[in-house]
């Protein structure tokens, strides 16, 4: 397949299940995460889909054990898997080849995953092959909001929004990493993230302070099908927060969003109280739905399928 064919057909199958059973989304799974994780990373990882009359049904993606170089110069040894995926409520049954092939595709190794909450059968088939609820403060939660009446964003003098179109790609990458250090993205990363669909440089958000730090940044996912939006990722770099930049960056954003067609945004955070879910209540977003992290740990010798 193309550059880009297998993630085409993710994100189809992601369109098709929000709009008739958006809580069954799956963690990675949704437009804008399946756009942002393929394209920084360069979808790498093993891939499955599964079709049915010509359309996409089900889809695994692993992530093997790996290395990671990170920009700070450490190096991060990651020594599970995990799994992203998503099965169509109308083929529910193929969730069992799901767990089969991600056996088969990283044996004898701690295997992760984060399925829908609200998804009761793949529950019930996962713990049926072994797998256990995964560590109690693991799981994230979805929020949404619908877009009308939208307060106005008010940035502190001297600062101001840009978009990615108008800065140069050097400097909305050192946004990202000023905000998410230690991080392995790179200009090569956004260049891949670029192509990748979905992506819209000027639905690509920073906040410019007075110095000319790109001090805060997000990109926006539409999803024109179901005219909803989806902030992945949101980040402020560490010495310019608690001035109220992200909180008028989301404002500001949601207002681009509507002008491009969205009437509804998403965006996630971790389950657990944070400053980010405070953040995302403040401008009027509430949880939609969670994930249910699951594990199945490596068994000294163990290898194929559990």
């Amino acid at each position: 397949m193309a550059e880009f064919a297998k993630l085409r057909h993710m994100q189809s199958l992601a369109q098709r299940i929000t709009a008739t059973h958006p809580e069954l989304v799956n963690a990675d799974a949704s437009y804008g995460e399946l756009a942002w994780n393929w394209g920084r990373t360069g979808g790498e990882g093993e891939h499955r889909l599964w079709f049915s009359g010509g359309e996409p049904v089900a889809w695994g993606w692993a992530e093997l054990p790996r290395r990671v170089h990170r920009n700070d110069g450490s190096v991060r040894d990651i020594e599970n898997a995990y799994l992203a995926y998503q099965v169509h409520p109308a083929h529910a049954e193929l969730v069992d080849e799901v767990i089969a092939w991600y056996a088969e595709t990283a044996p004898g190794v701690t295997r992760t995953l984060l399925p829908a909450a609200a998804d009761s059968f793949a529950l019930q088939r996962w713990a049926a092959h072994g797998y256990e609820p995964d560590a109690p403060d693991a799981w994230s939660q979805l929020n949404s909001r619908e877009l009308d009446e939208l307060e106005e964003p008010s940035l502190p003098e001297g600062f101001s929004f840009r978009t990615a179109a108008e800065v140069a790609p050097e400097a909305v990458v050192q946004a990202h990493v000023d905000a998410w250090t230690p991080t392995s993205y790179t200009v090569a990363s956004y260049e891949s993230l670029r192509r990748a669909p979905g992506y819209r440089a000027d639905l690509h958000v920073l906040v410019e302070a007075p110095d000319g730090t790109m001090a805060c940044s997000t990109i926006m996912w539409l999803d024109e099908v179901n005219e909803t939006v989806e902030f992945e990722p949101v980040g402020t770099h560490p010495g310019y927060r608690r001035k109220g930049l992200a909180r008028a960056m989301l404002l500001h954003g949601m207002k681009l969003a509507t002008e491009a067609g969205a009437r509804h945004a998403t965006v996630v955070c971790m389950g657990e109280a944070a400053p980010a879910r405070e953040l995302y209540y403040g401008v009027g977003f509430r949880a939609f739905s969670r994930d249910a992290p699951l594990i199945a740990t490596a068994r000294p010798g163990a290898g194929g399928r559990r």
